[in-house]
């Protein structure tokens, strides 16, 4: 992929992909998630995220709000375990409002005291949706029993007693211990010159201090917790989910689990799990695998929900695919097949420029550089059904694996 990159004196990173569009895309990436929070600060990481938006030195909330929309932009951000991002679309016309007001939004808010217990509720309000949810809440959930009494186990959107009594000064410790510009990229897509993008980041940017990491984030836990776990939620369905410990971001058998998961549980209906469980017996319409990768470890894990007197046959269906997978070699035409398919996802996805925007700040962030889609071809290429076979034996061994199931 081509894209041209800048690294300001103060350790901030600049990279920019140019494109023909009229519409262009821009952010900050900030190496700081709730795996960043202390235990007393949990959901400290979102809550200045919503606080970005409330205003700095010079605007207000509504100037914040106003400052894209009034020229048909729009403004976002989210935040999870590792990273918090705040970014933007727009005309390229309008792309150094954009620069300068998320540049502003970060570096100079000021996080008023009559916005916090505000924005408390707003919190609360989504703890509450999100807890009547019981088909995303169980991710979270699995991930606190995955990393006990660890930062990466803790919900990104944090505890009640613990949001309710926040000052603006714990924010303000936070943002100061955890907001690094050598940490920090600003990512951009569109029609503008790169030279004014240096000028503007310098300008916008530049002036911060430089503020560098000295303490390293905290390892995963090393105990790998397995077994059975059950969690009394009076949901109508069994919720259930399978999983452990997986390849973190720089492994190289990563772009191998991310294929074979694919195969697993991936989005495409015909996935082995889904195959296997919803079009040929009807037993679940819901079934799937996922895979995150972070800096130091990852997650991989089934999912699925059911009519309770179904589960033990779905577990069954679920192992069974897992056993298959470890003892029998894909083919040679199903492994062609197989990257083929996920090719082309890929492909689909990164011609969504919002996401290609998003994932490459990740991936400068992380890596210092953007892979091309011919660079992942290439790399895809490479992996035989010998290397998915061993992976399969090292992730997806059942007697190492935690089950989480609500009912």
């Amino acid at each position: 992929m081509f894209y041209l990159s800048h690294t300001l004196a103060n350790g901030i990173r600049v990279v920019h992909k140019p494109d023909e569009s009229p519409v262009a895309y821009c952010g900050l990436i900030i190496n700081t998630g709730t795996r960043d929070e202390a235990p007393h600060e949990q959901g400290m990481a979102h809550f200045v995220e919503h606080l970005l938006f409330k205003g700095t030195a010079r605007r207000r909330a509504t100037h914040i709000i106003n400052r894209l929309e009034n020229v048909g932009g729009e403004l976002n951000a989210y935040t999870n375990k590792e990273e918090t991002v705040v970014y933007a679309v727009m005309l390229a016309e309008d792309f150094e409002r954009a620069m300068e007001l998320t540049a502003d939004m970060v570096f100079n808010s000021i996080f008023p005291e009559y916005e916090l217990e505000k924005e408390v509720e707003v919190i609360l309000d989504e703890i509450m949706s999100y807890n009547d949810n019981p088909s995303e809440l169980i991710f979270d959930d699995f991930e606190t029993c995955l990393f006990p009494n660890s930062a990466l186990g803790y919900n990104i959107l944090g505890k009640e007693d613990l949001l309710k009594n926040y000052t603006r000064q714990d924010v303000l410790n936070f943002v100061k211990n955890n907001y690094y510009t050598d940490e920090i990229v600003f990512f951009s897509l569109g029609n503008i010159d790169f030279q004014k993008i240096v000028r503007w980041a310098e300008k916008y940017l530049g002036n911060q201090a430089k503020h560098l990491r000295s303490n390293p984030r905290q390892s995963p836990p090393k105990d790998k917790p397995a077994g059975e776990i059950s969690l009394q939620k009076n949901t109508h369905q069994t919720h259930f989910m399978l999983g452990g410990r997986a390849y973190e971001l720089p492994h190289p058998d990563r772009l191998g689990l991310y294929l074979l998961n694919n195969i697993l549980g991936g989005p495409g209906m015909n996935s082995l799990l889904n195959l296997s469980l919803r079009e040929r017996r009807g037993l679940a319409y819901n079934v799937e695998s996922s895979y995150s990768a972070y800096t130091d470890t990852g997650v991989w894990a089934t999912y699925l929900a059911c009519d309770r007197k179904n589960i033990n046959k779905c577990r069954q269906l679920v192992n069974s695919e897992l056993q298959r997978l470890q003892q029998t070699l894909l083919p040679d035409s199903k492994l062609h097949k197989y990257k083929k398919q996920l090719m082309g996802q890929l492909a689909i996805s990164s011609a969504n420029k919002e996401t290609l925007a998003l994932n490459m700040g990740k991936s400068f962030l992380r890596f210092n550089e953007i892979e091309s889609i011919d660079e992942i071809r290439t790399r895809l290429e490479k992996i035989t059904a010998g290397q998915l076979q061993r992976i399969a034996r090292e992730i997806f061994n059942t007697e190492e694996l935690l089950a989480l199931s609500y009912k």
